[in-house]
């Protein structure tokens, strides 16, 4: 099995809720939108269903799902570019419409 170049396997990797909630934490590089960022950092860093529980927490602290980067892409701009991204795609797209 070839992993996709947009997208690391994450094999054997526990996500308890807290630890999800850690990926609320942190500051974007300068320049950078930090909602955007933090979206960003949990789509590379977690199987979909690790986050769509991040989405619900980043929804609950108020972040903005149509946060920006510098291109003035969203992240579902972005995962719409990336063929095997579409798990992802869809959670962001639930939880629009929530």
């Amino acid at each position: 099995m070839s992993l996709k170049k947009d997208k690391q396997k994450v094999l054997g990797e526990t996500f308890d809720e807290e630890r999800i909630a850690g990926f609320l934490a942190g500051e974007a590089p300068e320049g950078q939108d930090r909602d955007f960022y933090l979206l960003e950092r949990a789509y590379r860093g977690m199987r979909a269903e690790d986050f769509a529980t991040f989405v619900q927490l980043f929804l609950a602290r108020g972040g903005d799902l149509n946060a920006r980067n510098s291109e003035g892409q969203t992240l579902l701009d972005r995962l719409l570019e990336h063929r095997q991204s579409s798990d992802y795609a869809e959670v962001l797209r639930t939880a629009a419409g929530s």
